[in-house]
C-alpha cells in the first residue's frame, strides 16, 4: 500500500487524491487543466473529520455514499466514520481525513473511493478476525502466564502492529526470565469467512548467564568481596539450584543499591557507584557487567550529640541507646537505626509527632564525621484513611484488625511499621508495603496498605529421615485463610517408623470479632517408645483452647484437654514400674501459657528473647491427677549478618496430686532435646531392664552459634557449634535396680545445616562430656524432611 499526498490527473480528467486509498470523480477537459495539486493537510495544519468546509464554486456536491465490500460491518458505521453527509460539498482535505478515520480504527486493510455521478463510492477490505490465539514451543512458561501478556484476543480484529507489540510483550516476559537469545515468530492461517489463527512460535533458547562481574575503580575492596555483596552471581555449575546468575536488568539496579548500602555501612560517606553496564555476547548467551564506582575516602566516628528542641525531652538518657562510638567506622546503618531508635523512644514519652534529624559535619582533612541528632516536634499529623488494595480474596477486616492505628489516631512511624510485620506475620501475603501519603489537607495522611496475595491452601505430601522417628511420611490438607476470613483449619496424618497421628484442628483468630483466638484440636497418636521403655502409647482425645494479647510482648491462651491415654503392648521383659502402669487412663486437664516475647520475628527470629510459662491441673474429673509446671525461654544475638547465637533453656516439674505419676506424664530426655545422647538416653532407669522410666524434675540448656561455612550463598549450607546441658532426675518408684543419681551431663558438638531444595537437613555430631555409666549416648543425628 503506498501512501501519496498529491492529486493526480489521470484518464482524461479523473483525479486521484488520498492517503493509502483513491478517489476518483470526473471532471471536463478545462476543468481536469485548472486542477491545481492538492496538498494532504498534516494535523498542525488543522482539520477535524466531519468539519463543515466553506463553499468554494466548482466543487461537486455529494449526493450518495455507497460502501462496498463489507462482511461485518454495517454500512451506517462505516459512514459514521467518515463525518461525510449527503449534499456536503466535497474538498480533497475533506477527502482526506475521511480516509484517515477509517484507517485510524484499524478496522480496514485497506480503502478506495471514486466518484460515479453525485455518488461516492467506498470500497474497503476489512481486517480479519482473530478466531484463536496458540502458542508453540514454550515450556519454560506457560501457556497461561504468556496469554496474560498479550493485548490481542479471540474475536479482535487482527493487525500488524498489534501482533508486533505482542511479540514484543512476550519477548520482554522471556528477557525477566533470563532467556534474552529467545526469539518469537507469529504465524497467521487463514480460515473461512475472514478469519485468522494467530501462532506465535516461540524459540525459548538458553538462559542468558552473566559471565563475569568486573569491578572498576574500587581500590579498599577486592573484586571478589563485592561480587558477594551482590545478587546477581556469575554462571557457575553448583548454582543450577538457583536463579541468581542469570541477568536481570531489574536485579541489577538493585545490585547498585547493594554496593551503595555497603560501602557507606564501612566508613566511604562519598561512595558512588558511576555506572553499571551489561554487555550481551554476540552468540546471545551470556552477559559481561562492570560497575564502574568511586569510593572516596573512608571516615570514622568524631563522635555524637543529641539536641532536643522540645523542652519536655531530656536527650541525655537516650545517649545509651545510641551504638555510635567514636574511632569506630562511619556506618550509615547506625545513623539509620539511631534514628528509629530515638523516634520509638520519643514516642514512648507521648510524643507522637517527632522528627529525628541527624545533622552530619563531615571534617574531610581529619576524615571524620560528627552527628548530631536534632529532635524536633514534627507537624501534628492525623490518620485520615487507611486503603487497602491488592486483596482480592482476604477480607479487608483481616488486614484491618492487624493495624495499630485507626482512622483519626494521631500518625506514628513506629505503630505503622508493628502493624506492618503483624501483617506479614500472617502469612497469607507474597509482598506487603505500608507506606503514607498526604491527605486531603496539611494535618491529614492517608495509609496505604499494597499486599499480594498468596497461595494459603497446602496439600503437603512429606517424607523425611530422623534419627529418633526413623522414616517418616505426612500428608496434611491446610488452609490457612478459610474463605478470606483468616481461619486455620487443617487435617494432618503422620506415619513414622515410632509412631503415627491424625490432627483435625481449628483456629479462630478473633473470636465473636474480638482479639481472642479461639480452636479446637482434635487427635488420635500412637507412639513407639519400645526402644527407650519398651512399651506402646495410645492417645485420643479432644483439646479446647483459647488465647488473647495483654499487650504486644505478652500473650496469654488458656486450654482444656480430655483424652483417653493407654499403655499397651508392654513387653514382658519390661521394668516390673512400666508393666503395673499397663492399661487405660482418662485425663481430663486444663491448663495456661504466658509468654513474653520480644524476638523480631516469630517465624525466623535473629534478635531478641522470649520467656514462657506454663501450668496445667489435671483431675477436673478422669483417673489422672497431677500439676505440671514448667519454664522456657530463648535469646537470639546476631553479631552480623551471617553469625548467630542462639541461647535456649527450659526447667520442669511434675507433681503427682495424690497419687503417683505416669511415665506418660513424665519428661524424658536425649535425643533432638540433649543432643550427644539417645533419645530418653539419661535419667532415672531401670538397669535390669535398660528402660528409661523418665523424671519429675527437669532442667536443660542450650548454646549454639551458627555461621557460614565460606562457600557460595547459593549452596544453602550453615555451621554450627553447640554445647547442651542437662538434669533429670526424682521418680517416686524405689527398688535396687533403679539408678537416679540426679547428677549434670553436658555434651559438645558441631553440626551442619542445610536448606536443601529437597527440604531442611541437618546432621550433628555431638559427644556426651559428663555422664553416668547406665545413659546411652549417640554420637550422629540426622534430621531430613521435604514437602511436595
Amino acid at each position: 500500500m503506498k501512501w501519496t499526498s498529491v492529486a493526480q490527473k489521470l484518464c482524461g480528467g479523473v483525479i486521484v487524491a488520498g492517503v493509502g486509498a483513491a478517489l476518483l470523480w470526473p471532471l471536463d477537459a478545462a476543468e481536469a487543466q485548472s486542477v491545481p495539486t492538492i496538498i494532504a493537510p498534516t494535523p498542525s495544519q488543522g482539520g477535524s473529520s466531519g468539519s463543515a468546509a466553506p463553499a468554494v464554486p466548482g466543487q461537486p456536491v455529494l449526493g450518495d455514499i455507497e460502501i462496498q465490500g463489507i462482511q461485518r460491518i454495517e454500512p451506517a458505521t462505516v459512514k459514521s466514520y467518515m463525518g461525510l453527509n449527503a449534499g456536503d460539498r466535497l474538498s480533497a482535505r475533506r477527502v482526506n481525513e475521511a480516509l484517515k478515520t477509517l484507517f485510524g480504527t484499524g478496522l480496514f486493510a485497506d480503502v478506495t473511493m471514486e466518484m460515479r455521478g453525485d455518488t461516492l463510492v467506498v470500497r474497503v477490505v476489512e481486517n480479519p478476525i482473530i478466531n484463536r490465539i496458540a502458542f508453540e514451543g514454550n515450556k519454560r512458561i506457560d501457556d497461561e502466564e504468556l496469554d496474560a501478556e498479550v493485548q490481542l484476543r479471540p474475536r479482535v480484529v487482527y493487525t500488524r502492529t498489534r501482533v508486533q507489540s505482542d511479540v514484543q510483550r512476550l519477548l520482554e516476559v522471556y528477557r525477566r526470565s533470563g532467556r534474552f537469545a529467545a526469539q518469537v515468530e507469529p504465524k497467521v492461517i487463514q480460515l473461512e469467512q475472514n478469519r485468522v489463527d494467530l501462532v506465535f512460535e516461540i524459540d525459548e533458547g538458553p538462559k542468558t548467564g552473566v559471565e563475569k562481574i568486573s569491578f572498576v575503580g574500587n581500590r579498599f575492596f577486592s573484586d571478589s568481596a563485592l561480587r558477594g555483596e551482590l545478587a546477581t552471581k556469575e554462571s557457575r555449575w553448583y548454582r543450577f539450584l538457583s536463579g541468581g546468575d542469570t541477568y536481570d536488568p531489574d536485579r541489577l539496579t538493585f545490585d547498585r543499591e547493594l554496593l551503595r548500602r555497603f560501602y557507606l555501612s564501612s566508613g566511604f560517606a562519598d561512595f558512588n557507584v558511576v555506572s553499571a553496564v551489561a554487555e550481551l555476547t554476540d552468540d546471545r548467551e551470556n552477559f559481561f557487567i562492570t560497575f564502574t564506582v568511586e569510593e572516596g575516602e573512608r571516615y570514622t566516628f568524631s563522635g555524637f550529640d543529641i539536641v532536643s528542641k522540645i523542652p519536655d525531652i531530656d536527650p541525655e538518657p537516650m545517649r545509651e541507646i545510641v551504638e555510635i562510638e567514636a574511632g569506630g567506622w562511619y556506618d550509615a546503618d547506625i545513623v539509620e537505626d539511631t534514628i528509629v531508635s530515638l523516634t520509638n523512644a520519643v514516642g514512648d514519652q507521648g510524643y507522637a509527632f517527632v522528627d529525628i534529624r541527624p545533622i552530619v559535619d563531615r571534617d574531610r582533612d581529619a576524615r571524620t564525621i560528627h552527628v548530631t541528632f536534632e529532635i524536633q516536634e514534627g507537624p501534628r499529623v492525623y490518620v485520615e484513611r487507611i486503603d487497602i488494595r491488592g486483596n482480592t480474596r482476604t477480607l479487608d477486616k483481616v488486614v484491618r484488625r492487624e493495624f495499630k492505628l485507626v482512622e483519626g489516631d494521631a500518625f506514628n512511624s513506629s505503630l505503622m511499621r508493628r502493624s506492618r510485620s503483624r501483617i506479614r506475620d500472617l502469612q497469607f501475603f507474597s509482598d506487603v508495603q505500608v507506606s503514607n501519603v498526604p491527605g486531603s489537607g496539611p494535618d491529614k495522611t492517608i495509609v496505604q496498605v499494597d499486599v499480594e496475595e498468596q497461595s494459603t491452601g497446602e496439600m503437603t505430601i512429606g517424607a523425611g529421615f530422623s534419627t529418633d522417628d526413623g522414616a517418616l511420611a505426612e500428608l496434611a490438607i491446610r488452609e490457612r485463610n478459610l474463605l478470606g476470613r483468616g481461619q486455620d483449619l487443617s487435617l494432618s496424618t503422620r506415619l513414622a517408623q515410632n509412631g503415627q497421628n491424625v490432627d483435625l484442628s481449628f483456629t479462630e483468630p478473633y473470636f465473636l470479632e474480638r482479639e481472642l483466638s479461639a480452636g479446637f484440636d482434635v487427635f488420635h497418636a500412637i507412639d513407639d517408645q519400645q526402644d527407650e521403655s519398651s512399651f506402646d502409647s495410645k492417645r485420643t482425645g479432644l483439646a479446647l483452647r483459647t488465647g488473647y494479647e495483654l499487650t504486644d510482648e505478652w500473650r496469654q491462651s488458656l486450654f482444656y484437654r480430655i483424652a483417653r491415654e493407654e499403655i499397651t503392648n508392654v513387653s514382658s521383659s519390661a521394668s516390673l514400674f512400666i508393666r503395673s502402669q499397663e492399661g487405660e487412663e482418662v485425663i481430663s486437664a486444663v491448663g495456661h501459657t504466658l509468654t513474653f516475647d520480644r524476638r523480631n520475628s516469630r517465624i525466623d527470629p535473629t534478635d531478641g528473647y522470649f520467656v514462657t510459662m506454663q501450668n496445667e491441673v489435671a483431675g477436673i474429673g478422669g483417673t489422672v491427677n497431677y500439676l505440671k509446671t514448667s519454664f522456657s525461654g530463648g535469646n537470639y544475638y546476631a553479631f552480623n549478618e551471617d553469625v548467630l547465637l542462639i541461647t535456649e533453656g527450659e526447667v520442669g516439674q511434675l507433681v503427682g496430686l495424690g497419687q503417683d505419676t505416669r511415665i506418660l506424664d513424665r519428661y524424658f530426655l536425649g535425643g533432638r532435646s540433649m543432643r550427644g545422647f539417645a533419645s530418653g538416653g539419661l535419667g532415672p532407669r531401670d538397669t535390669s531392664t535398660e528402660d528409661a522410666l523418665g523424671g519429675e524434675h527437669l532442667a536443660v540448656a542450650s548454646v549454639e552459634v551458627q555461621f557460614p561455612l565460606g562457600l557460595p550463598e547459593e549452596f544453602g549450607l550453615k555451621g554450627a557449634v553447640f554445647s547442651d546441658i542437662g538434669y533429670l532426675s526424682s521418680i517416686p518408684e524405689s527398688s535396687a535396680s533403679i539408678r537416679d543419681t540426679g547428677s549434670i551431663r553436658s555434651s559438645l558438638g558441631v553440626g551442619v545445616l542445610w536448606a536443601s531444595p529437597f527440604g531442611p537437613i541437618r546432621m550433628d555430631f555431638a559427644t556426651a562430656v559428663t555422664k553416668e555409666d547406665f545413659d546411652k549416648t549417640e554420637t550422629f543425628q540426622f534430621n531430613f524432611g521435604t514437602r511436595f
